[in-house]
């Protein structure tokens, strides 16, 4: 289990409230709420200001398109080791740091347009820095949501979060257009600067004791190794990275393209690139209001198809009008889509994420988020390069909604089968002199009827995927050849420490699944357990 950081325990209002707004009744969310809607108003005064002053340098649509991938690069890049920073080092510090990264890049990137020496490299080199810090701060934000409100309230605090990231998408292009009309370029990215150390200021403020875990910090190899085998044994969690890849690397055709598709618009010109992504963020945030109505109507596969459906739609309106209204009207339409499908798979990856594993697996759900944006914007470029804008936005769309729609048929949807809720507290195994070193190998005996072997083995499926999920790094069934229904579960830690750390581990569903298990054994005492430690670093002869 991770280091915690835990706050000082304060009385929880009143949680039979469920409604929109629910989670603004607890102070610590609503200040970090606070904090994440400075942040997000960074990123995006950031991605217009940058969007807008590439195309100042360059009429070519790939540089355009590459901006939107030097923006999000990085967190595919260094979302797994960011996640696992975020699970052991302290969070407060972790955050306040990020905060600090992005104001220096910020300032930065004022001071080479100041000086007038920004050319097309230099600003994605720059804004691919800024991305590192994206990269850092995102895995940790996600992971504090659970802990800030109670279960129930967690998927409005996650469209909250929507909320926050839309609202920042309407009043950040707005302030930076405005910024961008009267002073320039520049300023808006040392406004970034100014804005990202008023938010590390109010991090300062956040009253969380951080406590070492008995066991120490796991290494950030060891870390990254167990949060990928979780994710790798969980099919839930790779049904959902699925989709959202599928999602944002069609939906990012018009991130991307948006630029150029401002200025085929009648009059098109900063104000109207401006216009166009604040009635995306404000079809988002009106979307907030209906998510729990559409959460009871539909299941997960079907609201997501409807997103993606929504979203093709918006992306062929803006590949043909050149009209500013039906423009916008496009665009509000794809905010609601963009906010439906995100906030329902984010939820479905949460749901189903212990506490301990909590940002590595958000981490790489952000990963697959901004991979997939970052390879789309440039395959949607350098398409559009090759073709034309309304060819490539064309494109995008129809094989959006053909790709969800296969997934959706080949990788359906069967709830949350891994229940992540912490088990009561196992007993640790004690012995008198605990190995300082070498590989633990653990093995458990059992003696079943030789006609449920076929069962048998398949429940021993689960318990593979269980005991990887909890960190061990090989596993093996066994059988006996000489005493049909005698079996040998073999699995193998890369330590002592590392041991211990998956009875911590141990959800309610690891629980009930070696309740089923201990029901197939028929011998007369319970499996026997063995423990040894491997001497030797060769095998075979």
């Amino acid at each position: 289990m991770p280091d915690s950081d835990q706050a000082p325990s304060t009385p929880a209002p009143d949680d039979a409230d469920l409604g929109a707004l629910a989670p603004f009744q607890h102070g610590v969310f609503t200040m970090l709420w606070s904090t994440w809607l400075i942040a997000n108003l960074c990123m995006w005064m950031n991605d217009v200001a940058a969007a807008w002053l590439m195309t100042t340098l360059t009429s070519t649509p790939i540089w355009v398109a590459l901006v939107q991938t030097a923006a999000t690069l990085p967190v595919f890049l260094l979302g797994l080791p960011s996640g696992a920073l975020a699970d052991i080092l302290n969070r407060k510090r972790f955050l306040f740091f990020t905060q600090v990264w992005v104001a220096v890049v910020g300032a930065l990137l004022a001071l080479a347009v100041f000086m007038g020496v920004v050319t097309p490299p230099l600003l994605l080199v720059l804004l691919f820095l800024n991305g590192v810090g994206l990269a850092l701060r995102w895995p940790v934000f996600a992971a504090i949501v659970p802990e800030l409100v109670p279960r129930a309230k967690l998927p409005a605090a996650l469209a909250l979060n929507g909320v926050s990231m839309n609202a920042s998408r309407i009043m950040g292009p707005l302030i930076a257009g405005a910024v961008i009309a009267s002073l320039g370029s520049a300023w808006v990215f040392l406004l970034n600067a100014v804005l990202s150390v008023a938010a590390a200021v109010v991090i300062t403020r956040w009253q969380r004791v951080h406590k070492p875990h008995p066991l120490g910090r796991e290494s950030l190899r060891g870390a990254m190794r167990v949060g990928l085998q979780y994710v790798a044994q969980s099919y839930h969690l790779k049904g959902v990275l699925l989709r959202i890849a599928i999602f944002f690397f069609h939906s990012t055709a018009l991130m991307a393209l948006l630029p150029l598709v401002a200025r085929q618009i009648k009059g098109g010109d900063a104000g109207t690139f401006t216009v166009l992504l604040a009635a995306m963020g404000a079809g988002a945030i009106a979307s907030t209001f209906a998510l729990p109505r559409l959460r009871q109507l539909y299941s997960r596969d079907r609201l997501v198809l409807l997103g993606a459906g929504v979203q093709t739609a918006t992306m062929a309106l803006m590949a043909v009008t050149t009209h500013i209204w039906l423009g916008v009207l496009a665009m509000a339409l794809g905010g609601a889509a963009w906010l439906t499908t995100a906030n329902t798979l984010s939820v479905s990856a949460q749901i189903s994420l212990p506490d301990w594993v909590r940002a590595r697996g958000m981490s790489m759900y952000q990963m697959a988020i901004m991979g997939a944006a970052a390879l789309g914007a440039a395959v949607w470029g350098q398409v559009a390069t090759w073709s034309s804008v309304p060819l490539a936005l064309g494109l995008g769309a129809a094989s959006g909604i053909a790709a969800m729609a296969f997934a959706n048929w080949r990788w359906p949807d069967r709830g949350v089968i891994e229940d992540p809720t912490p088990a009561s507290a196992l007993p640790r195994p004690s012995v008198s002199a605990p190995p300082e070193s070498g590989h633990v190998i653990v093995t458990v005996e059992y003696v079943i009827d030789p006609e449920d072997g076929p069962a048998f083995r398949t429940l021993m499926e689960e318990s593979r995927r269980s005991r990887l999920r909890q960190g061990a790094v090989a596993w093996d069934l066994l059988a006996d050849i000489h005493e049909p229904g005698r079996y040998i579960e073999v699995i193998e830690d890369a330590s002592w420490t590392d041991h211990l750390r998956r009875f911590e581990r141990a959800s309610a569903a690891d629980v009930a699944l070696r309740e089923r298990k201990l029901a197939f054994h028929i011998g007369d005492e319970p499996p026997r357990v063995r423990r040894t430690v491997r001497q030797s670093t060769v095998r075979g002869t």
